[in-house]
């Protein structure tokens, strides 16, 4: 029997903090039943910010210096006014939908806000990921999991992610990299390949 799962799909969440201030960070998220699923650890921001304000905004972009800016530090994109919710989007974003919370599961250790899909704005078009942008984001994901996986597991990840980012990354995907590495040597972690 085939096991039936939801497609997920790589984006930055944007929300507002306390301070009105948007916070923006990345997340895998899914669509199912018309709903998007919002999963934050506890705690995270994310998690706080959704649970005070309900809304929210998930943005679809090809910088890959956003997802790994987000986890090094460097979350001061430009953002805009949402069209139809209190909050903003990255201005840059090839498009973002305005999405307001309908149902929420709180469990540990990931909460998941069900969202209502209010607004939804197309940009500009996606051309498509090449493998570096693909890399970044794979390795995004290994540096927000540094805690949970071996030293062994990271290793050898960014030994593979390492090939595309030689053979297609330009600029961005370069800078990109290089934040996210940095993070990993931070964690104590000796990398050879890089």
């Amino acid at each position: 029997m085939a096991r039936l799962t939801s497609k997920i799909h790589e984006v930055i969440v944007t929300t507002l903090a306390e301070n009105g201030k948007p916070h923006s960070a990345p997340m895998g998220i899914s669509e199912v039943n018309g709903h998007f699923h919002i999963k934050p650890f506890k705690p995270s921001s994310t998690y706080d910010n959704l649970m005070r304000h309900g809304q929210c905004s998930i943005n679809f972009v090809d910088d890959v210096r956003i997802f790994a800016g987000a986890l090094t530090g460097r979350r001061d994109w430009p953002t805009s006014l949402c069209q139809q919710i209190e909050g903003e989007y990255i201005s840059d974003a090839l498009s973002h939908i305005e999405l307001e919370v309908v149902r929420l599961d709180d469990t540990d250790p990931r909460a998941c806000f069900y969202a209502a899909v209010i607004c939804d704005v197309n940009h500009k078009p996606f051309r498509g990921f090449n493998r570096a942008q693909n890399a970044v984001i794979e390795a995004a994901i290994l540096v927000s999991r540094l805690d949970m996986l071996s030293e062994q597991k990271i290793r050898d990840e960014i030994a593979y992610l390492t090939i595309a980012i030689d053979k297609t990354a330009g600029e961005r995907e370069l800078e990109a990299w290089s934040w996210l590495m940095e993070r990993v040597e931070q964690a104590g972690i000796e990398l050879h390949y890089v």
